[in-house]
């Protein structure tokens, strides 16, 4: 498997009030594969800008709340020539991904010639309780929607994936909420990016969900992503 002799892989990780998690989700992000990690501080109102910054990470502020304005602000960052990677990882800043499985989540772009990976937790090891019913069955749904309508074979819109650079930039993301995940795999299977699915493990996030964690959340996050869906149809 290629390392960071060949490729720039950089990573970037939302972050809304995560100062209990985001320094272990940065620890175990596996050395001299990274370059740099750059955390998006999305309008937190505890110490994750400063636990961040403790960690080593590059800390961006987007006071503007929403998964998707989080991750536009890191990409806006990277577009810049002299940031650019030739690989964007994501991942979620609340200890529930296994950063450590970054050289799996990355190894078909390295080595099969992949363009989009989707780290699925469908496919791996789920702790349990790690996710909702109403998770599970609106990942259930919006993955057989984009089977439907699309053609596009996933199994999951997982948040820890990887993308060379410069097809994520051809996808002209706009999502600034919920939609972002499944925006991203709309708009990959209409171009007919080549994508793949990896198993990710998946374990209780630290403190609760902002999503899923409340009844409100979780119906504005399933009506987001339901409409993104039929709305490219």
């Amino acid at each position: 498997m290629k390392t960071l002799n060949t490729t720039s892989i950089k990573v970037v990780i939302p972050a809304f009030n995560e100062e209990q998690s985001i320094a272990k989700v940065i620890a175990d992000i596996p050395a001299g594969w990274v370059e740099e990690v750059v955390v998006v501080n999305n309008g937190s109102t505890d110490n994750t800008k400063q636990v961040a910054l403790a960690a080593g990470a590059t800390v961006l502020d987007q006071p503007k709340p929403g998964y998707g304005n989080a991750c536009l602000k890191g990409i806006e960052y990277l577009t810049d020539p002299e940031r650019s990677p030739e690989i964007l990882v994501f991942m979620d800043g609340d200890y529930s991904d296994f950063p450590q499985q970054l050289p799996e989540v990355v190894e078909p772009i390295l080595e099969h010639g992949a363009e989009m990976v989707i780290g699925s937790r469908a496919l791996g090891d789920r702790a349990k309780g790690s996710m909702t019913f109403p998770q599970v069955f609106g990942n259930w749904l919006a993955t057989s929607l984009l089977k439907l309508f699309y053609g596009a074979q996933f199994t999951d819109l997982g948040p820890f994936r990887a993308i060379r650079f410069n097809r994520l930039l051809d996808l002209q993301m706009q999502d600034k909420t919920y939609g972002w995940t499944v925006e991203m795999q709309v708009k990959a299977a209409k171009m007919g990016l080549k994508f793949t699915e990896v198993p990710v493990n998946y374990k209780k996030r630290i403190g609760v969900s902002k999503v899923s964690g409340t009844v409100k959340g979780t119906v504005l996050a399933g009506y987001k992503i339901l409409w993104t869906i039929f709305k490219s149809i």
